[in-house]
């Protein structure tokens, strides 16, 4: 007569994780520090690189990097913001200024803002002292071969060597917008969707502290814990100083006119700064001033995709995360916070699992998208709206926002533009992530249904 099988230990089980983007890596730290002991990261690029600008580091984020151990190296190189001023760009007339320092004191974190690979850096270093996570760079995966009972993938040594095939207890798919693992998945869902133009695009931007030491009034800026907006119709440019004040790093959102030469693979292409002068060619002075600052062949244009919501971010053992399942328009500053909360959502209910079946994992997925995909949809929909109210043209729908913006200014009503707004700031803010996914876990897991190939 045979024993009766014994369940695995969860924590033993082997989860592979495909991207090493903010929610790949978040997702790696989270599993290590709730105990477990076989994770796998990979990654298609060669090293993570740490390139790109400045990031918005809002409480619900810092928040979880707190509890993963990473935030305090991140929090020294950032730069506290206390203030926004609206303004409209053609006039540089403040539209509406808004006091933020009642954060810190409110959600525990103040509101900071840093540079992205800072951020990335501080991740990643985390991931290199557990001993649980193994890295795979230039090892793009190619395909998913099945979601359940146990998910496999086909990878590829890009310095060479025949493809690979990885077997996995759970696979995690941080792998972006254009993931492929998403497609796979809907096709055997039977179902489509697809990534969305949006006929925006954006330049990211950052001048040194040298290149705007001759112009007090811009040294101003960089030396200030404001951020600026600078609205006009269809365009905007955000700024804020970042890395302790020695860069000030601005992003503009434009209608996407000359980006056909931008590749797919990446949604990005080295821009003109004569096209970019043109596109805010009347906007007030102080930007043009900041935008003759930035050397020719520094311009990095990007393109704003989305993605049509899915119906499901999860299938067996298999489950998608940040920009995989909900890329989001940059107006609210929350994409890469959204990645952070799926991965410490994921981190708890998989380390809250009753034990490792595949039928086990499929219920522990499905309570994560249950916790995570209402919350990040909502904002994937405020960031959209957010973006249509800052880029209105001439008429009453204008007229009624500036109206708005007087009456916040003068602390009366809400912020049109709801990146300040408190009452959206509480929503997106106030929510701890990991706490609800551990107060609800059991009667979640209890009534869900598991979903299997």
């Amino acid at each position: 007569m045979h024993p009766p099988a014994q369940e695995p230990d969860t924590r033993n089980l082997k989860i592979c994780i495909i991207g090493a983007g903010m929610g790949g890596l978040t997702s790696a730290l989270a599993l290590a520090k709730e105990g477990f002991k076989n994770i796998e990261l990979y990654e298609a690029a060669s090293n993570l690189g740490f390139v790109g600008a400045g990031i918005q580091l809002a409480p619900n984020m810092a928040r979880i990097l707190d509890r993963l151990g990473v935030w305090d190296p991140i929090f020294k190189e950032a730069v506290d913001v206390t203030e926004t001023s609206i303004v409209q760009g053609a006039g540089d007339t403040e539209l509406s200024h808004v006091n933020l320092s009642y954060i810190n004191s409110t959600y525990g974190y103040p509101h900071m803002v840093g540079h992205r690979c800072s951020l990335a850096n501080g991740l990643y270093e985390g991931c290199k002292r557990e001993k649980s996570i193994k890295f795979f760079f230039s090892t793009p995966v190619e395909s998913i071969d099945s979601f359940s009972p146990k998910p496999t993938f086909t990878a590829v040594y890009r310095d060479g060597g025949a493809p690979f095939k990885v077997e996995a207890d759970i696979l995690l798919a941080a792998d972006g917008i254009k993931s492929r693992i998403r497609i796979a998945m809907l096709e055997k869902l039977g179902v489509e969707a697809h990534v969305r133009d949006t006929q925006q695009a954006a330049y990211r931007i950052m001048l040194t502290q040298d290149q705007m030491k001759d112009d007090p009034e811009l040294l101003q800026l960089l030396d200030s814990n404001r951020v600026t907006r600078w609205i006009g119709e269809k365009r905007h440019i955000i700024a804020y100083p970042i890395s302790n004040h020695t860069i000030y790093n601005l992003s503009t959102t434009q209608p996407d006119v000359n980006f056909a030469a931008a590749p797919e693979a990446t949604y990005t292409t080295r821009g003109s700064k004569s096209a970019m002068l043109n596109v805010f060619a009347d906007f007030c002075p102080r930007v043009q001033r900041i935008l003759n600052l930035v050397p020719k062949g520094e311009v990095c244009e990007w393109k704003l995709r989305v993605h049509e919501p899915l119906p499901a971010w999860t299938h067996g053992s298999v489950a998608l995360v940040g920009d995989a399942c909900h890329p989001t328009l940059p107006h609210l500053a929350q994409g890469a916070a959204q990645a952070i909360e799926d991965a410490a959502v994921v981190g708890v209910v998989l380390a809250s699992m009753p034990n490792g079946s595949p039928e086990s994992i499929s219920k522990a997925l499905r309570v994560y998208e249950r916790i995570r995909k209402d919350r990040a949809e909502r904002i994937v929909d405020l960031a959209a709206a957010n973006g249509r109210t800052l880029h209105l043209g001439d008429g009453a729908a204008k007229e009624e926002r500036d109206r708005q913006f007087a009456a916040a200014k003068a602390g009366k009503g809400s912020v049109p533009d709801k990146w300040a707004d408190a009452e959206v700031q509480r929503m997106i803010y106030g929510f701890d992530c990991t706490k609800v996914a551990r107060d609800t876990f059991t009667e979640l897991f209890n009534t869900e249904r598991s979903r299997l190939s």
